[in-house]
């Protein structure tokens, strides 16, 4: 049934979350009064994000049968024949998106409800969610680059909103005006690389700028050398090196673990991080034309990959485990983009979003029956305790380490059979960078997993490791304990930081709003790769949406050694990347469930590795002594030297002082007697006299 999408019913997805959204935060807060109830406002939440997903559900079967949809919904404003509009353009990317943030978002409201019931700010919460939602939609769904910038900042602002969302925690507001700023950097690029594509395409539609492409990879940046094409596209991808969490604007995603638990699931693992990702990809017809741009993604996403991996061997907070897992996976994305394999990168961006939301939401139920503690390192044994955590947890680690038959399986090894077909600058670093990155994601996972669910019960004795996150915490910890004794919703940010298990007490499965969304989100951790790389990669699924230049043959290589998706499981058990994976595993097994003794060992002869790991190569520091000390500088200087100096000292107060010494002057003509004025008027009679009156000539 190939035709036109109705737009009213495209309309409706990303409109249904935000009247929820608005239903909830505007009466279900003091706002107006909290006229309604928190039943009442998770209720209108979730059904408007039902609605979203049965719509992006039906759309997506429509889209299969070839049906799309690109056009105008509304002009919001015209400026010398250039439209500026909300539009959709919904194709098999489009659809394929909207699926997966309207379920993961479902999933995250679902789990709320068991997560945040203690929680004051519950209405609020959900409000936040249900609009996250639905500036995530409007990204996906826009078909020009305004309404994509709208949605960018959009994300990035809610974003702000949920991990401060307990306020009052100092960790949580230093978290978010980090993750705020650090965004804003890589938004000074996205914005300039939209400008150069407005100025030169005369457009900010993404099908007149994709026809107009020719004639962009011809012209060069006025005053340079420099390919115009390759400047914006850079640019382009500085935005989403800031959104998607690349190295060096990586630094916020790990702090935004400040924020609860769904939200890390819903923002920092399938929706929000993967906007650069999906961004790239739609900007394919571009990229194509740019092997200096695409060179530049390899290499970023390289070191994104390898090196957040290795952070995450010495993290003890199981949600911090978690993150860098995320960026190191969102490195992996970045690559396939570098390769120009757009279609592994969304695949695997798919099947990340399950197993990563999984993960995520496993841990807040690990959190949930600890009481609150977070760190690794107080567990053990919990899978008597959690049976249905323990299986899904040890599910989405299985996905995403990329065992056979699994959907990371499929997407991951897809990406290092890209990169190692792939033959542009940077692809030799690229190919180390994925293939060591198989080992380090198996043993911090499977060190994670074994600490939780496996060996000696740790928890509840007097001596549990208190630092459930960064010991530089420590004082504002202190702080937030003693500034909300009282307040029940302090009481509930102050126990996910400090620990709930007492000597005796025994941890305990969540409730089945918890546990329900684990089950869920396991279902397409295990099968959606099997059943979907053949469609998305070998198959029409993104024809005549993702673009590949003929001469990049990376993508052509894979479709040639394709045999079907059980046989490349049969064949993924004899190669490197399995083999890698399970001597990580092994190697995490033996370390901290038989000779506990060997990473004492390790820390004791590498010490200074590992501090420089547990400071994060110091990058932090760099950026705080660097950027914000030489804003400091520049800050004051221009305090002391532009204002107090110039503005104040010049023209402020040096203005003042002349009109003072003219006055004093001035002060002294003016005596009151009468013949001193005739004087005057006679001198400057005179002196007109002089000056208009022509002398007489004496040349002959």
């Amino acid at each position: 049934m190939a035709g036109q999408l109705n737009p009213h019913l495209l309309l409706a997805v990303p409109l249904a979350p935000l009247v929820g959204s608005m239903i909830a935060g505007l009466f279900g807060t003091k706002f107006f009064g909290n006229l309604i109830g928190r039943k009442t406002s998770h209720t209108v939440t979730i059904m408007g994000v039902l609605i979203a997903f049965i719509l992006s559900a039906h759309t997506f079967m429509l889209v299969q049968d070839g049906a799309t949809y690109n056009g105008s919904v509304y002009t919001w404003l015209t400026v010398a024949g250039m439209k500026m509009e909300v539009g959709f353009l919904v194709d098999s990317l489009t659809a394929m998106m909207m699926c997966v943030v309207t379920f993961v978002s479902l999933m995250v409201h679902i789990y709320t409800i068991g997560y945040m019931e203690e929680d004051e700010g519950y209405n609020r919460f959900f409000s936040y969610i249900s609009l996250f939602t639905f500036s995530m939609l409007m990204l996906v769904m826009s078909n020009n680059f305004l309404q994509l910038f709208f949605g960018w900042e959009a994300v990035g602002l809610v974003s702000y909103l949920l991990i401060g969302f307990w306020y009052k925690k100092p960790t949580a507001i230093f978290a978010n005006m980090k993750a705020f700023l650090v965004n804003r950097v890589g938004d000074f690029g996205f914005i300039l690389g939209i400008g150069l594509l407005l100025a030169y395409a005369g457009s900010m539609d993404y099908a007149e700028v994709f026809a107009k492409k020719g004639e962009l990879a011809q012209l060069s940046l006025p005053g340079t050398d420099w390919a115009l094409l390759t400047v914006a596209c850079i640019c382009l991808f500085i935005g989403a090196m800031g959104k998607s969490a690349q190295f060096p604007l990586h630094v916020w995603l790990p702090d935004s673990m400040e924020g609860p638990t769904p939200i890390s699931a819903l923002i920092h693992a399938a929706t929000m991080v993967t906007a650069g990702i999906f961004m790239v990809s739609r900007m394919s017809p571009l990229f194509e034309l740019s092997d200096t741009a695409l060179s530049f993604i390899l290499v970023i996403g390289s070191i994104t990959a390898l090196f957040m991996g290795f952070l995450g061997i010495i993290q003890n907070d199981i949600k911090r485990v978690v993150a860098y897992s995320t960026l190191s996976q969102l490195g992996y994305m970045t690559v396939a983009l570098g390769a120009s394999a757009y279609s592994v990168a969304v695949f695997h961006l798919m099947t990340h979003a399950f197993f990563k939301a999984l993960l995520f939401l496993a841990a807040g139920s690990v959190i949930i029956g600890m009481h609150h503690d977070q760190d690794i390192r107080n567990m053990g044994g919990l899978r008597k305790y959690m049976p249905i955590t323990w299986i899904t947890s040890l599910l989405g680690s299985l996905a995403l380490i990329g065992t056979p038959l699994f959907s990371g399986f499929y997407s991951k090894d897809s990406i290092i059979e890209a990169v190692h077909a792939t033959h542009i600058w940077g692809s030799g670093f690229a190919n180390f960078a994925v293939l060591a990155g198989v080992f380090v994601t198996a043993f911090y996972s499977f060190r994670m997993y074994f600490l939780v669910f496996h060996g000696e019960e740790r928890f509840g004795k007097e001596h549990a490791h208190h630092d459930a996150h960064d010991h530089d915490n420590a004082h504002a910890k202190a702080d937030h304990h003693d500034d909300h004794a009282h307040d029940a919703h302090d009481d509930h940010a102050h126990d996910e930081e400090h620990h709930g298990l007492a000597p005796g007490q025994k941890p305990h499965e969540s409730p089945w709003v918890v546990t329900l969304p684990l089950i869920l989100l396991a279902i397409p951790s295990v099968l959606i790769g099997y059943f979907a790389i053949e469609p998305m990669l070998h198959g029409d699924f993104f024809k005549d949406v993702i673009f590949v230049d003929p001469k990049h043959g990376a993508m052509a290589e894979l479709n040639e050694i394709f045999h079907g998706a059980m046989a490349m499981a049969i064949h993924g058990l004899q190669t490197a990347p399995f083999w890698l994976a399970l001597g990580g595993v092994v190697a995490a097994y033996y370390c901290y469930m038989i000779n506990p003794r060997v990473p004492a060992w390790f820390y004791n002869k590498f010490r200074a590795i590992h501090t420089l790991l547990e400071n994060k190569y110091y990058m932090d520091k760099f950026n705080e002594f660097f950027w914000a000390g030489g804003a400091r500088l520049l800050g004051g200087g221009l305090s002391n030297v532009g204002d107090k100096t110039l503005i104040d000292g010049l023209i402020v107060n040096g203005s003042a002082k002349l009109v003072g010494w003219f006055s004093r002057v001035i002060r002294v003509l003016q005596t009151g007697y009468i013949y001193h004025y005739a004087f005057v008027m006679i001198l400057g009679v005179l002196g007109f006299l002089i000056y208009f009156l022509p002398f007489p000539s004496f040349a002959k």
